[in-house]
């Protein structure tokens, strides 16, 4: 018997970031392994022309919840959309709806956040610091709630080279960050946003580590832990190898390539690649989840879900594992994609050559000018060269992070659990989960013909 999905059983639980590529995996999990859990709510932005159940079906219609349908056939009936907007105050959530959650609720999954790296300070602030600090007072004012789970990012710390399962201070307090931004018109903000990230990158992992920061300090009376997962890219095992849903990261770089947009990527090829499955992240946080309920530690623990400590796999490797999948699995070709020729030089030099071909992009449109059609190419083009310099930080990086706290909670777990709820990435099979990624860019985000796939690999030959 699994004890992680005998705790879920007959909770309420309130997932943030429910319509998110994690939250998404999150909830299916939950009631593909507790499917007797009481609800989960889920805090929906109101859309217009569609009703919050309507979002509700849209999700349970994606090939991810075949199982859970099948399993939980009234599933739909145990998701209750919260009408919310996390820009706003008490994140304009209706008096009854609130008190329905304060009373009600068991476990927060915070998994929302702005992703976006390029994003206005003042934004990323609101969502990724302002917005948690409100939950968290929501979540002190529930007496039935027996854990907080706060998802941030690996790279919260990314100005360091070792980083260890803590939470590291920031030169200014995040309160003091979250009151400027009320007052401080947005000129004066993006003056000073350099100052204030100092060496990190970008906003992004400047408020998740605010963020984190807030954690510590408003949920210092509450059952709390935060999951710190790396690149996070598709599903390994569950409910099936390779979905996934979105252009972050890896899977918009994998279309690029296949498509034959991006040539080559400037990169340090002996750099680790310190990607993570989306399943390996969920499992972790469910596991963690039952035991910071559970055993109740003194401290908030944090949980490095990471596989470079564990089972390391460099730039080089996967960049090779991508085009050997795209050998066994052509993409429908935009442009010829000419093959990659590692050197000798670029292993001394560490770098492959960054080279954009805008060219191709602009005679391509001219073509769809000319055939009545919609010119899009050097529109994608060009935020393709946007989201490779958002990255280049990232590929030309290498980090060591602790993995103690993940690995004890590994050790705490009885062997069904271990079986159920797997966050061992060193049983990961690089060569296999890149195969089943390219698989899933191609099936289920581009939506191809894979009956098509002998035709293409025609094609590629030519």
């Amino acid at each position: 018997m699994s004890m992680i999905a005998a705790f879920y059983s007959s909770k309420s639980i309130l997932i943030t970031g429910a319509t998110g590529f994690l939250g998404k995996v999150l909830m299916e999990k939950l009631f593909r392994t507790s499917p007797d859990l009481k609800i989960i709510y889920i805090l929906v932005r109101p859309k217009a022309g569609q009703t919050l159940q309507q979002r509700v079906f849209q999700i349970l219609n994606s090939k991810l919840f075949e199982k859970v349908k099948e399993i939980c056939p009234d599933v739909h009936e145990k998701i209750r959309p919260i009408s919310a907007d996390l820009n706003q105050h008490d994140f304009g959530i209706s008096k009854e709806d609130m008190e329905e959650l304060l009373s009600s609720t068991n476990v927060i999954f915070h998994c929302a956040a702005t992703v976006r790296f390029d994003d206005p300070l003042r934004h990323a602030v609101q969502l990724n610091v302002t917005a948690t600090q409100q939950l968290l007072f929501m979540a002190s004012q529930m007496p039935k709630l027996e854990a907080f789970i706060h998802l941030s990012t690996a790279f919260s710390n990314c100005n360091l080279q070792h980083i260890d399962e803590v939470i590291y201070p920031c030169s200014v307090e995040p309160k003091k960050i979250i009151d400027s931004m009320e007052w401080l018109d947005d000129a004066i903000i993006d003056e000073i946003t350099p100052k204030l990230i100092g060496d990190r990158p970008n906003t992004y992992t400047y408020t998740k580590a605010l963020g984190e920061i807030v954690v510590q300090q408003e949920g210092a009376n509450m059952n709390v832990a935060i999951i710190r997962p790396s690149i996070v890219g598709a599903t390994w095992q569950e409910p099936f190898p390779g979905w996934v849903d979105n252009l972050n990261g890896p899977s918009g770089m994998i279309i690029a390539a296949g498509k034959g947009f991006l040539r080559s990527i400037k990169a340090t090829p002996l750099a680790i690649a310190d990607l993570i499955p989306a399943d390996t992240v969920i499992n972790l946080t469910l596991a963690a989840g039952w035991y910071t309920a559970v055993h109740r530690p003194k401290s908030t623990l944090i949980y490095h879900c990471t596989s470079g400590n564990l089972n390391p796999c460099n730039w080089l490797k996967m960049g090779l594992h991508v085009l050997e999948t795209f050998e066994k699995v052509p993409f429908e070709k935009a442009f010829r994609r000419p093959k990659a020729n590692f050197t000798t030089t670029s292993f001394t030099n560490h770098y492959w050559n960054a080279v954009s071909h805008r060219a191709p992009a602009v005679i391509y449109d001219i073509y769809l000018r000319l055939t009545g059609r919609k010119p899009r190419v050097t529109k994608l083009m060009n935020r393709m060269l946007r989201m490779l310099s958002m990255l280049e930080y990232f590929v030309n990086h290498s980090w060591e992070w602790s993995t103690h706290n993940t690995e004890m909670l590994m050790s705490m777990l009885s062997p069904e659990d271990q079986r159920m709820f797997n966050f061992d990435v060193r049983q990961l099979n690089w060569l296999e989960y890149i195969e089943n990624y390219v698989l899933g860019v191609k099936k289920y985000l581009l939506k191809e013909d894979m009956a098509g796939i002998p035709e293409a690999r025609q094609h590629l030959k030519r």
